[in-house]
């Protein structure tokens, strides 16, 4: 017969010893203990946060921990906002032109737009961020009733992208070249359309981006003079992400 007690499970990381020629010891099974039992475990803390209200000196977000005001955002893209219903549509830029809308652009990080889009902490631990740079976990439905109002066909492509993190670029939005080694969107992004054939389709993409890296399209539509396409965006805001983050509406030709 099995007899039953208490069983302990710890899950521990520790640098190890060095020895006097360079290689190193692993830890034994006593000195985990000890670890275990006498270590200062789980720290240090983070930098504390930068009051959001400082605009100057040097600034330091901090690690999000606590509740966050909101779990969803949910938009339509449109030139008019105030006009009647039937004319909210969203004209495409020019042939070799863009235009990009912020979707998680943050203090000292608004490209621009002096939009500061985190989301604002209910309940937060007092030396942790004060807002939740990122917006993890929340619900992003956006949607693009894009319309052709030239005289000719265009190609038009939609991306999502990952400038280099500026306040105020001088000179639009820059992208390294190559991007840089760290990763800063990790995750799904789901996009419903009309293909060019009026088909509805559904596109899954498990988009990877580095910092500063200029998005690949991930929508090409071929668009007739006076053509409309409902293009509609989401994803869930993946965890350990670094914002900031764009949508791009391109006509390449």
């Amino acid at each position: 017969m099995w007899s039953s007690g208490p069983v302990y499970a710890a899950s521990l990381a520790r640098f190890a010893d060095q020895q006097p020629d360079g290689t190193e010891q692993a830890p034994t099974l006593a000195e985990w203990q000890t670890l275990l039992e006498q270590g200062k475990l789980a720290g240090p803390r983070d930098k504390p946060p930068t009051p959001p209200d400082r605009s100057k000196g040097a600034f330091a977000y901090g690690r999000v921990a606590g509740v966050s005001q909101g779990s969803a955002w949910k938009t339509q893209v449109v030139d008019n906002p105030k006009a009647n219903l039937e004319n909210w549509y969203l004209s495409i830029p020019q042939p070799g032109q863009a235009f990009s809308y912020g979707i998680s652009t943050l203090i000292r990080g608004t490209l621009g737009s002096s939009q500061v889009q985190t989301a604002e902490m209910v309940v937060r631990y007092p030396d942790t961020a004060y807002q939740a740079h990122g917006n993890y976990s929340v619900e992003y439905n956006l949607t693009l009733p894009l319309r052709n109002t030239t005289d000719q066909s265009r190609t038009v492509a939609i991306a999502i992208e990952t400038p280099i993190k500026e306040d105020k670029p001088t000179k639009g939005l820059r992208f390294f070249q190559p991007p840089a080694k760290q990763v800063f969107f990790r995750g799904t992004v789901r996009l419903r359309y009309n293909d060019d054939q009026g088909l509805p389709q559904t596109r899954y993409v498990h988009l990877v981006q580095r910092r500063g890296q200029q998005g690949e399209p991930l929508v090409l539509m071929k668009m007739k003079p006076g053509d409309r396409r409902l293009v509609q965006v989401d994803f869930l805001y993946p965890a350990d992400s670094t914002p900031p983050q764009i949508l791009t509406v391109r006509t390449m030709n």
